[in-house]
C-alpha cells in the first residue's frame, strides 16, 4: 500500500513541477534552477536518510553506477526538461511525458528483446498519434510545414525516452545493490548535483537567485522540498517494491494535474485537440502496459 500511496504523491508533485518550472523561467536560467532546486532536495534527502539511519558506504563499483544516473536522471534530464520548457507549454510537456511506458516496452524490445506483440504495437502508434495531435494543437499540415509545434517538444521527447531509460537503469541496479533506496537516491542527487553545477559554470546566471520575488522562491521551495527531494525518495521506494512497469502506470495521471494547474496559474487553455490526443496517449499506453 506505501508503494503506491508514495507513487500517486511522486506522480502528484511532478504534474505540478512543470508550473512550477515554467513559473520559476521568467526569473532564472534552467541551470540555475536545477542546481539550486537539488541542492535544496539533496539537503532534505540528507535528513531523511540519516533520520531513517540508512546513511551506507557505497563501494566504488557503486559509486561508478551512481554518478551515471546521476548525470542521466537528475543533470541531463533537467537541462532537456527546463530548457525545452522555455518554448515548450507545460501542459504539452506533461502529455509528452506520459508516454514514458511506451519508451519503457520500447527499450525492453530493444535492449532486452522482449516482444512487443500486436496489441502493444496499436499502443505505441496510438500514443505516437496522440503525442502528434497534442504538439500540433489538431493542425497536422502545419506540424509537417514547422508552423506548429517547438523547438522545446522536442527536448521533452527526448526527456521522457532518457527517463525510462534512468527507471530501467535503476531498476537494474537496485537488484544488484545492497544500498536502500533513500541512500541511492542521495547519492544520486549528489552527483547530478556536481554535474548541474558545471552547467551553471558555463551558462552563468547564478546571481539572479539573489533577486527573486517571493512567488518564485515559493515555487523553488516547492520543486526543491516535494519534487526534488520527496518525489525522487518516493519513487526509488516504489521501486523497490514493485516493477518499474506499475510504476510507470502511475505517470498516467500527471497531464491532468499539471492541465489543472496550468489553466488559472499560466493561463494555458485546455483545448480539444489536447483532449483527444491526451486520451490517444493515455488508451496507447495502458495496450503497451495491460497484462497480457
Amino acid at each position: 500500500m506505501y508503494a503506491y500511496i508514495a507513487l500517486a504523491l511522486t506522480v502528484a508533485f511532478w504534474g505540478a513541477s512543470f508550473v512550477a518550472l515554467k513559473v520559476l523561467l521568467r526569473e532564472l536560467g534552467p541551470a540555475a534552477i536545477t542546481v539550486a532546486r537539488f541542492g535544496i532536495g539533496m539537503a532534505f534527502l540528507w535528513i531523511v536518510t540519516a533520520a531513517r539511519r540508512q546513511l551506507q558506504r557505497p563501494t566504488r563499483r557503486d559509486l561508478l553506477w551512481l554518478a551515471g544516473l546521476g548525470f542521466s536522471g537528475i543533470a541531463l534530464h533537467q537541462w532537456l526538461q527546463a530548457t525545452g520548457l522555455l518554448t515548450a507549454s507545460a501542459t504539452v510537456t506533461s502529455w509528452i511525458v506520459a508516454t514514458i511506458p511506451v519508451f519503457v516496452a520500447l527499450l525492453g524490445w530493444l535492449v532486452l528483446h522482449e516482444s512487443l506483440g500486436r496489441a502493444r504495437l496499436a499502443g505505441i502508434a496510438l500514443a505516437a498519434g496522440g503525442v502528434t495531435l497534442v504538439v500540433s494543437g489538431g493542425d497536422l499540415r502545419a506540424l509537417v510545414s514547422g508552423a506548429a509545434g517547438t523547438p522545446g517538444d522536442l527536448l521533452i521527447v527526448l526527456s521522457a525516452l532518457n527517463w525510462a531509460a534512468f527507471t530501467i537503469v535503476s531498476k537494474h541496479f537496485m537488484q544488484g545493490s545492497s544500498l536502500r533506496p533513500a541512500t541511492t537516491m542521495l547519492y544520486v542527487m549528489g552527483f547530478g548535483w556536481l554535474f548541474s553545477l558545471a552547467w551553471l559554470g558555463v551558462e552563468g546566471g547564478g546571481e539572479a537567485i539573489q533577486r527573486m520575488s517571493a512567488e518564485g522562491w515559493w515555487a523553488m521551495g516547492f520543486l526543491g522540498v516535494a519534487c526534488s527531494g520527496l518525489a525522487y525518495l518516493f519513487w526509488y521506494d516504489a521501486l523497490e517494491r514493485i516493477d518499474a512497469t506499475q510504476a510507470g502506470v502511475f505517470l498516467y495521471f500527471g497531464p491532468l494535474v499539471t492541465a489543472a494547474l496550468a489553466w488559472p496559474i499560466l493561463g494555458e487553455p485546455i483545448r480539444a485537440s489536447m483532449l483527444a490526443g491526451g486520451a490517444a496517449i493515455l488508451v496507447g499506453v495502458w495496450l503497451v502496459n495491460r497484462r497480457r
